[in-house]
Parts: structure tokens; sequence; C-alpha cells
């Protein structure tokens, strides 16, 4: 191995690692707020509507953040963005835990966690898209995207632990606030511009025709990407899965509990399957992946074909679901897919928008399509879940509607082309004279 080649690995290991950080902290921010919820109304004396506002406000300014972080990602690299990131979510943490009134939890919760959030998702996405293409990007996403599931489990156990101990919420903010300085630091210090700024390359490209030169990426401006159909085809699987995947999270467990009549301790473990199977899941689908576009030959359709597989998944999940009053390890089973799906989904529509769009300008690209897909699936995914179980009485028709999502993903996974001409493209094209 070449110094060149050994450098490469190194770096793109780095950029990795610091996107394995960035969804730890992401998901831990996310996933915490169900523990804490209870504690912080009960002592401030707010309804569920109050306490609950500040996560929606963070999810809405999410989207938000998204789309701007896209355009510093591709200008100024990572390490900006992680900066920005580590110092608003620890503030985001830090300051909740010392609110006493409701502005300063919106600002807190909603504003500096929002912000630092999307920052996350969208960085930790395209910085391993840049250095890792082809036959090896879903096999490193997948070490990367491990860090989610692993920060779920790891926090909300901690914070259970504490609380139970009898560590106040305002204890556990705190504490969550230097923990995700620490973590975010640490992935500044890993993070890397892309690989042509140190005269590296990405790896995992397929291999061009013998004698050909790799052709020059061309950089699409927004109105020109968004002018295409392939991103709306990925950002429309993408929000009908995620509309069902936050239908899912949101209400299974009450489904479980309601419908089912399950005991909360055993509702609260088989939803916890979903994690633990989804630390291994993420890098053996990676690899699955990108398998998947070796065999092929050809990137774009072996992640339309990933793309496929993973609605199809979550659709015979939502089915098994339905058939748990027969066996309660139908319902593990289930979970079990749930897991694969989240494995393959995220991460894959980022690898067909990149394999179609190029890397110089993803960033700004796929943060737009961000704040399109988050502004509306997560938002909408939950509204449905509440509002289906006030009109129905029961929590089984929110699992109906996510199967109904899961198929419509399908549909426009299935219609996503292979193949995109730039506008330079075009017009050599259509210049060219025509052939009898």
């Amino acid at each position: 191995m070449s110094d060149i080649e050994k450098k490469q690995q190194a770096y793109g290991r780095m950029v990795v690692a610091a996107s394995f950080l960035a969804v730890f902290v992401l998901f831990g921010y996310r996933s915490t707020f169900a523990v804490l919820k209870d504690p912080m109304l009960k002592d401030m004396g707010w309804t569920n509507a109050q306490t609950t506002i500040g996560y929606s406000i963070m999810m809405t300014i999410y989207a938000i953040s998204a789309f701007l972080c896209g355009m510093i990602l591709d200008k100024w690299g990572t390490k900006p963005v992680f900066a920005i990131a580590a110092v608003l979510g620890a503030l985001g943490f830090y300051v909740t835990g010392q609110t006493t009134n409701m502005p300063s939890y919106i600002l807190a919760y909603g504003l500096f966690g929002g912000i630092a959030t999307g920052m996350l998702w969208v960085t930790s996405t395209i910085s391993v898209r840049k250095w890792y293409v082809g036959k090896s990007y879903a096999t490193m996403w997948g070490f990367a995207f491990a860090g989610a599931p692993l920060g779920q489990l790891i926090l909300t156990y901690c914070i259970k632990n504490a609380l139970s101990e009898g560590t106040s919420w305002r204890s556990i903010y705190e504490g969550l606030g230097y923990t995700t300085f620490v973590v975010l630091a640490i992935a500044f210090f890993l993070a890397k511009r892309g690989p042509e700024s140190y005269g590296l390359h990405a790896a995992g490209a397929m291999p061009a025709a013998a004698g050909a030169t790799p052709p020059r990426e061309f950089e699409w401006s927004i109105g020109q990407a968004f002018g295409s159909y392939p991103v709306w085809g990925a950002i429309l699987t993408f929000v009908f899965s995620v509309l069902a995947e936050f239908l899912v999270w949101t209400q299974v467990v009450s489904y479980w509990r309601v419908d089912l009549g399950m005991d909360i301790s055993t509702a609260s473990y088989m939803y916890m399957v979903i994690g633990v199977v989804g630390i291994f899941s993420m890098p053996i689908m990676g690899i699955v992946a990108d398998h998947t576009v070796k065999v092929t030959g050809h990137e774009p359709l072996g992640r339309k074909r990933m793309l496929q597989l993973g609605p199809s998944i979550g659709v015979v999940a939502c089915i098994l679901l339905f058939l748990q009053t027969y066996s309660i390890w139908i319902g593990v089973a289930s979970c079990f897919l749930f897991a694969v799906y989240w494995a393959i989904v995220p991460g894959g529509v980022v690898g067909y928008t990149g394999s179609l769009y190029g890397r110089k300008t993803l960033g700004k690209i796929w943060g737009l399509a961000t704040l399109l897909v988050m502004g509306t699936g997560p938002f909408t995914g939950s509204f449905l879940g509440g509002y289906l179980k006030d009109v129905t009485g029961s929590y089984t028709a929110s699992l109906v509607v996510a199967l109904v999502s899961f198929l419509l993903s399908l549909v426009f996974a299935s219609s996503l082309p292979l193949k995109l001409l730039n506008p330079e493209e075009r017009r050599l094209v259509q210049a060219a004279p025509a052939t009898s």
C-alpha cells in the first residue's frame, strides 16, 4: 500500500469516526427527551403540550438548519459545522437544565438544539459520501450510522438509572450538555474536508473502462438540481418512509400496551430490540448495499435496488405487528425488521442522490432535501398518530397508515431513474446533428 493510499485510508476512517460521534449525539438528543419529559413536566407544572413544544420546535429548526448547513459544508468543510454544533448542542442541553420559564426553554431546547441537530445530520451523511463512493460508501456509512442506536441505548439507559437513583432532571440535562461538548469536540478534531483538499480521492469508485478518463464533476446549482426528477424521487421515497417510521416510533409502544394489553416493562424491552439490532444491522446492511452495487456494476442501479428493499421490509414489519396476537415472537421479528429497514433507507437515499449529482455540490442539494423531508415527515407522522387514536380509539389505525406509507415509498423508489444528464451534457446532445 502506497503512502497516499495509507493517508486516504487513515483520513477516511477519521471522517467515519467523526460522523459516528455526530449521530451518537443527534439520536441521543432525540431519544432522551421521552425519558426526561415527565419529570420536567411535574417539576415545572406545565401541560403535556407545553412540555412537548420544545421538541416540536427543535424538529422544525432541525429542518431549516439542515439546509443552511449544506451550503456551509460545501464551502468551508466539516470543522466549522462541528464547532458550531458542539457549542449550541451543549448549550441546548445545559440551558434546558437551568430553565425557569417557557421562553428560555424554547430558546435552549428548541432553537439551540434544533440548529445543532440539523447540522449534525447533514454533516455526518455528506462527509462520509465525500470520502466514500461506489462499492465503499454504504459500508462506511453503516459503521458511522451505528452511532445512532448506540447513542439511543446508552444515553437512555444511563438516564433511567440516574432518575431511579434520585438524580434531578436538571442535573441530567446539565450532564448531557457537558457530554455533548466533549463528544463533538472530539468529532471536530477528527473531521476532515473533502479528499481533494489533501490531494486525495474518494475511495470505492467503480472502475472506468480501459483507457477512459474519469469525467469532470458538474457543479449543480439548486435550481438545476431541483429542476430534475431524481432528487424529487429520492425525497418522496424518503419522506414516505420517514412518515411511516415516525408513526411506528411514536405509537408502537402504545399499540402494544393498549391494543394488545402488554405490560409496560415488556413493551419497553420490545422497543429496545430495534436499537440493539440496529447496532449490528447498520454496518451489515451497508456491506450488503455495497455488494449489490459491486454485483450490478452500476451504482445508481445498486442504490435503487436497496431503496426498493428498504420500504418493502417496512411493509412486512407492519404486517407482522398485526399478526403479533398469535405470538410475542412475531412482534420480536417485526422489531428486527424495523431495525433492518432503518439501516437501509436514510443512507441509501444519500448514496443514490450522490451517485447522480456527484459530490461537489451534494451538501446544498441534500441540505435542501433534508429541509423538505424533515420539515414534513416527522411532524406529519407524529400528528397523524395522535389524531388517528382520537378518531378511531385504537392505535392499529396508525400502523395501517404506516403500511400504506411504506408502500408509497416503494412506488417512488421504483420510479427512480438510473441516468441523469447535467445541463452541459443536455446542451451537447441537443446541439449534436441528427443522424439517419
